[in-house]
């Protein structure tokens, strides 16, 4: 299983670095890393929603409860469209982040997976916030919502994982 792990993420690491070359003078490797690994899951992200949103669910609400005294719970299908997307690209987004964007790290997995974990939670609330506006409040189509709500929350994905999630001590640079 290992070796599995360590031919993927060699893989992966040997594809985003020949494209890096043109951009080399423009940003550090790490940060070219994380466009290419964030895009290529945001791109995930976003075929998984379309799919769900318009294939699986096919544009409809979803009842999740029915209770006695306060009637159903019912949750609109670009939100469960988000939730679907999710269940998806956390753990390859985590993966990725790990493994292949920021590897200089010596913090627990664990401990990075919480910490991962609490910026994705509030990625969601950013996300659910920005499609609730731009859908309820601007009238967009819910794709190319999601497709905005991407480009906002990317640049807080960014520096809360870089300085947060999976940030490297003064004491490990110096190794």
């Amino acid at each position: 299983m290992q070796k599995l792990h360590n031919n993927t993420r060699n893989t992966i690491l040997a594809l985003i670095d020949f494209f890096y070359p043109p951009f080399k003078r423009i940003m550090p490797l790490e940060t070219f890393r994380y466009a290419a690994c964030g895009g290529a899951n945001t791109c995930l992200d976003i075929f998984i929603y379309f799919v769900a949103y318009n294939y699986i669910l096919h544009k409809q609400n979803i009842e999740i409860a029915h209770f006695p005294f306060f009637g159903k719970m019912v949750i609109s299908g670009y939100i469960a469209a988000l939730m679907i997307a999710f269940i998806i690209t956390f753990p390859t987004g985590f993966y990725l982040s790990r493994y292949v964007v920021w590897q200089q790290t010596t913090t627990k997995k664990r401990v990075q997976l919480f910490r991962y974990f609490m910026v994705v939670l509030v990625c969601i609330v950013l996300n659910y916030i920005f499609m609730k506006f731009f859908v309820e409040e601007l009238h967009f189509y819910p794709t190319p919502a999601k497709i905005a709500t991407a480009l906002l929350v990317v640049a807080f994905s960014y520096f809360s994982q870089r300085h947060f999630s999976f940030k490297v001590r003064k004491q490990d640079m110096e190794l």
